[in-house]
């Protein structure tokens, strides 16, 4: 489990292929792991993508990404000297300055325009429709892993306001207009959809068999 709040941008040293999997080493930033050594087998966030440590050294962890993985997020498309947000996972006594995260991307949008006002930006994501159907105005999104408020809610593509603090410390301020993005929707989301579709169903089945759709 994750907030969404990155310790900041990690630098890819090294891919190697593993059969139709990779194993991505990532040089962690600054800080990351100083108080609290990384240990084979914790979660880390890379991109908000959930990865195992399969390798440590200092600053250094190597993960392996499968199939699966690679074809529902834009990890697939790193090259060394790229990066990716990165963060560890939450303890029971850390802040949620953000929301819950699990770091299972729902897919991948695009960056549909980038709107700059001063140092602020407002940045615009097309996705498909069943993403922004858990989706709501002024709720939460996580974008590469960054927890996010959202700004407004269109059928096929959302936006978000970026302060400048989130450009500078993520590779936010690094995307450019067709870029992927990673999308997890706020959980929260999820569970009401399916709430609110099973109620639906309930109610189509009722009707299609003349019986009440709820207790008289």
């Amino acid at each position: 489990m994750f907030t969404g709040i990155v310790a900041g941008r990690g630098r890819v040293t090294a891919i190697e292929r593993n059969g139709p999997a990779i194993d991505l080493t990532v040089q962690l930033p600054a800080g990351a792991a100083t108080e609290d050594p990384i240990q084979i087998g914790e979660s880390i966030a890379s991109n908000g993508c959930c990865l195992t440590v399969i390798r440590s050294e200092g600053d250094l962890c190597t993960f392996q990404a499968g199939a699966e993985t690679l074809s529902r997020t834009n990890l697939g498309r790193l090259k060394p000297g790229d990066f990716v947000n990165v963060e560890r996972s939450l303890r029971a006594a850390d802040r949620l300055g953000g929301h819950f995260v699990q770091g299972h991307v729902d897919g991948v949008a695009h960056v549909d325009a980038i709107d700059r006002d001063g140092e602020w930006v407002t940045m615009w994501f097309r996705v498909a429709p069943r993403l922004t159907g858990q989706m709501v105005s002024k709720g939460s999104v996580t974008v590469d892993g960054v927890s996010l408020t959202l700004v407004e809610v269109e059928s096929d593509r959302f936006s978000i306001a970026l302060i400048p603090h989130t450009l500078d410390v993520t590779t936010l301020g690094l995307r450019q207009t067709g870029d992927p993005v990673n999308i997890e929707t706020d959980i929260l989301g999820k569970y009401l959809e399916k709430m609110v579709g099973d109620l639906q169903l309930s109610s189509v089945k009722a009707a299609a068999s003349g019986l009440p759709s709820s207790p008289q």
